[in-house]
């Protein structure tokens, strides 16, 4: 079964760890605006990686507009933020995403976050953001709100390959099948 591998990214996690997976599969990697929908009906395996933002995968709806065309293919979506997943995150990116669909096998992946890397657009917002936690008493935050909060002064990095074996592994049994 042929794949490939369609990616947005801003800042390089997503990238990356396109890049790591189209090397594993052995599969053409492209940035999404540079690959059609056309183009993209002449593969079995679509793997689509985007970045979160405020719960939607950025990028993601170049495929979505198109669901239907791709009810035949094999879609698996890896999205990349900085927050360990948990259930209430899950479930807004299945809501602002997926919609009605769930054929999708979809996968979280951790980033990196370096506030000085970011354009000033972001950081205005980041600003508003930090403000928002850092209402919170300190006793009452969880590990990610303290880790967000710690990221601002030092930059973390959380990509790392062995994240993505399991999406590797799912696209093996897809073409077993």
């Amino acid at each position: 079964m042929k794949s490939i591998v369609v990616y947005e990214s801003k800042y390089g996690s997503t990238k990356r760890y396109a890049k790591w997976i189209g090397d594993e599969l052995d599969c053409r990697v492209s940035k999404i605006e540079d690959i059609s929908t056309v183009d993209l009906l002449n593969y079995d395996n679509i793997i689509f990686g985007g970045w979160l933002h405020a719960g939607t995968i950025k990028g993601f709806k170049n495929i979505y507009k198109d669901i239907d065309k791709f009810k035949s293919k094999n879609l698996i979506v890896f999205y990349v933020g900085l927050s360990i997943m948990d259930e209430k995150i899950y479930e807004e990116v299945k809501k602002n995403n997926f919609h009605d669909v769930d054929n999708i096998k979809q996968f979280y992946l951790r980033g990196a976050f370096n506030y000085n890397n970011l354009n000033i657009s972001d950081k205005l917002m980041m600003n508003v953001f930090k403000r928002i936690l850092k209402k919170q008493k300190e006793d009452e935050m969880d590990e990610n709100t303290k880790g967000m909060l710690d990221a601002y002064v030092t930059p973390v990095d959380f990509t790392d390959k062995e994240n993505i074996k399991p999406i590797i592994k799912s696209v093996k049994e897809l073409n077993l099948q």
